[in-house]
């Protein structure tokens, strides 16, 4: 969707605007499961799963390379601020593998959408839906070849689905949001 927007400027500008944005987005990623821990406890980032916002909004504004950078970097970014500011690392290790590759697809698939979004915001529900089925297909996959108990696996799920109902309600607005100021002020700049 930001590719429209500046499709006519330079490569280098172009890099470096959805680089920022990126950036932007990662930091995000970084602050709101702390944010949501200060507020709601330590059970508060498996409930709300407040990370996986971030990294699907990069994929459908940014497209899938960038979303999947966004969310390969996050929770990276996340274990290693915290372990070096704070001394506890969020997520943990053993965790940090399964957050990789289900917010590494989260990114991609979303992105997939990003095309689509553009000509139609609208989209962005079914990028944002498609992409948290995927991305919890893959967490769940992962677990069992990683040898997790099915019990812990549907648990862990389960205790998620607050946050994938609401971030599949609320990232899609954002989304729709965004694409209407962007093309207005494309539209305006056009004129």
């Amino acid at each position: 969707m930001l590719s429209y927007v500046l499709k006519n400027r330079s490569i280098a500008f172009r890099l470096s605007v959805k680089g920022c944005v990126s950036a932007l987005l990662t930091v995000l990623a970084v602050a709101l499961p702390q944010i949501a821990h200060i507020v709601g406890g330590a059970s508060a980032g498996a409930v709300w799963m407040p990370m996986y916002a971030p990294v699907l909004l990069a994929g459908c504004i940014l497209g899938w390379r960038w979303g999947l950078a966004v969310g390969v970097l996050s929770p990276v970014a996340s274990f290693g601020f915290t372990t070096i500011a704070l001394g506890s690392a969020m997520p943990i290790a053993a965790r940090l593998p399964y957050m990789i590759l289900e917010l590494a697809v989260f990114g991609v698939v979303s992105g997939l959408f990003s095309k689509k979004i553009m000509k139609n915001a609208l989209y962005a529900f079914a990028a944002v839906i498609t992409a948290q089925v995927c991305g919890r297909l893959v967490y769940v996959i992962y677990s069992i070849i990683a040898g997790n108990a099915f019990s812990a696996i549907t648990a862990s799920v389960q205790t998620g689905l607050v946050g994938i109902y609401l971030q599949a309600v609320i990232v899609p607005v954002a989304v729709i949001i965004l694409a209407k100021m962007l093309l207005k002020d494309k539209s305006e700049a056009n004129e």
